[in-house]
């Protein structure tokens, strides 16, 4: 049982509480979430943790926070169990209303976390139901959800942002009490942590006591992110358990020094020693920090040992869903010897079975080298197990150096984004698909953020402005008069073109046109960027989903390709 810090955000309030939470219920409603998640724990040979009641209790009293431990220590149900007890019961034939909404920054941690969720969610409250929302989510999934949302979503901030483009919004949120936000330091340094915030504060204000908890393994600045998470004047407490998982870090050494490369980084050289590591092992994890390492890496393990054909597999997220869907089952049910992959594996939920965890190149910083050795062990007492395989001899001392650290648990802070102009601007638009919005309103809900806490008048000026009728720039531009403020004084999006192109186009991440990878009888195999076909020459010869092809056209937004004859080492370079 681990021990744990509890304390206040900095500069928080007074905690905002639910009727249901008053004192004198919350002790009550806190012994009713131990007692039904000891029972569901026993039945699997388990015992809560100390940090894990504390998050129950806390939530039983209407408080929201930040959840902060090792990786495979149980962060998940200390977020989980407090809604799904506490929530509403349903019947068969009429499970409850959208009840928990649970943010996760990648598809493949989604798929996993949903199949946890469902898990205490059939021994716990059997009539609720669970479903995942991603770009990878089928129609038919996507036309069922429409009719009615589940008792609880997993979803992206990206997905979840569309679903508030909608004028129903407000009708199919209006029964959320709690919000989980997974993996909260790969979100909070980067744009996409920005557009939580906003749909966080969209929300707060339908819902004044909606409670909010984020989780991560990884972080060094925990009151900073906290209060990101929670918004300004908003209560929240850190919850930290302090028992520290036990991760063994070691590095491959080449033979002899003197022949090993000081530049490059695919790392070759040092592939018998990697062949030997998976020989010696049930499962492993191979990360590497760019898809086209991982193309690479696949193939020459498949040439060193043929015989491992349909034991290894290569995971990254360009390739198709069905592919990404069966290597990641491949890893829980223990079929995959050995899978290659990028950071679309960083995160995830029960990868049990994985057994060790192999970093081809610099971990490029410790919060990284901890989070995918993590992968390995995961699961209470179990030892993480990581081997850094340097691909120059300048490695040799990253990785000596990041060890180091990472015994020291010396994590790098992840500092907010604020004052985001784009974000906002986006935002904006998706409020006035949304129902409309009142400035003057709205601007009081936008400043309720963390990013966009001092904004100036003249900066939400602007950036209304610029929806309006595109600021001072792109005035003489009907196309950027995208929101029209009416008589009523309500700002709406009055043409079904300019909203269809923002649903189309909502999100922060940037990256190139993505191109489609087919073969000539139409089967798909993922899709690259535009740059990197245009590079390409009919005949070329590239890597991609484990296979050798040969680059015939493009068409429609097709790269149609063949089976190559002979062997390449070309692949398409990206980092996810």
């Amino acid at each position: 049982m681990t021990s744990e810090a509890v304390s206040s955000a900095a500069g928080s309030v007074a905690d905002e509480r639910s009727p249901a939470a008053r004192p004198s219920d919350a002790e009550s409603l806190a012994a009713t979430i131990d007692a039904a998640a000891g029972r569901w724990f026993a039945t699997l040979g388990y015992t809560p943790f100390a940090f894990q009641r504390t998050v129950w209790g806390a939530y039983a009293r209407g408080e929201s926070g930040l959840i902060h431990a090792p990786t495979g220590m149980g962060k998940t149900y200390a977020a989980w169990l407090g809604p799904l007890v506490l929530g509403p019961g349903g019947t068969a034939g009429d499970p409850p209303p959208l009840t928990v909404l649970w943010l996760t920054p990648l598809r493949a941690l989604a798929q996993d976390t949903g199949l946890a969720l469902a898990r205490a969610a059939a021994a716990l409250q059997p009539h609720w139901t669970v479903d995942v929302r991603t770009g990878d989510t089928s129609s038919s999934a996507r036309a069922r959800q429409q009719r009615r949302l589940p008792s609880a979503l997993v979803t992206t901030p990206e997905s979840l942002t569309l679903l508030l483009a909608r004028e129903d919004w407000r009708e199919r949120f209006a029964d959320v009490a709690a919000v989980v936000v997974d993996e909260w330091h790969e979100l909070m340094a980067s744009k996409r942590g920005v557009q939580v915030e906003l749909a966080l504060a969209r929300l707060r204000g339908q819902a004044p006591g909606l409670r909010v908890w984020g989780l991560s393994a990884t972080l060094a600045n925990l009151d900073e992110s906290l209060a990101c998470l929670v918004g300004p004047g908003h209560a929240g407490r850190i919850v930290e358990g302090l028992s520290v998982k036990e991760i063994t870090i070691d590095t491959a050494r080449p033979p002899t020094i003197e022949r090993f490369p000081w530049g490059g980084h695919i790392g070759l050289k040092l592939l018998p020693q990697v062949v030997r590591a998976i020989d010696t092992a049930r499962s492993t994890l191979i990360f590497t920090n760019v898809r086209s390492a991982t193309e690479l890496w696949y193939q020459a393990l498949l040439e060193a040992r043929p015989d491992w054909a349909g034991q290894i597999a290569l995971h990254h997220g360009s390739l198709e869903r069905e592919v990404r869907d069966w290597v990641e089952e491949g890893l829980r049910t223990n079929r995959l010897r050995a899978v290659v992959c990028t950071s679309s594996l960083d995160l995830g939920v029960d990868y049990a079975p994985v057994e060790q965890v192999l970093q081809i190149g610099s971990p490029k910083g410790v919060a990284r080298l901890l989070q995918r050795a993590g992968r390995s062990g995961h699961q209470p007492g179990a030892v993480s197990k990581i081997t850094v395989v340097p691909t120059q001899a300048l490695e040799l001392v990253e990785a000596a150096a990041a060890r180091t650290a990472a015994e020291a648990r010396r994590i790098e802070p992840r500092y907010p984004v604020v004052d985001a102009p784009d974000v906002l601007v986006q935002h904006l638009v998706t409020c006035a698909l949304g129902g409309g919005f009142v400035p003057d309103i709205l601007r009081q809900e936008v400043r309720a953020t963390n990013a966009y806490a001092s904004m100036t008048d003249a900066e939400w000026q602007w950036a209304l402005d610029f929806v309006v009728h595109g600021g001072a720039s792109l005035n003489a531009y009907p196309e950027y008069r995208r929101v029209v403020i009416g008589d009523d004084g309500v700002a709406r999006v009055p043409d079904r073109g300019i909203a269809h192109r923002h649903r189309m186009s909502i999100g922060t991440i940037v990256s190139d046109a993505s191109i489609t990878v087919q073969f000539r009888n139409g089967a798909r195999l993922g899709h690259v960027e535009e740059s990197f076909v245009a590079s390409l020459k009919p005949g070329d010869c590239f890597a991609f989903a484990g296979r050798v092809v040969e680059f015939i056209r493009v068409r429609e937004l097709t790269a149609w390709v063949k089976p190559a004859a002979v062997k390449s080492k070309t692949a398409p370079k990206k980092k996810r």
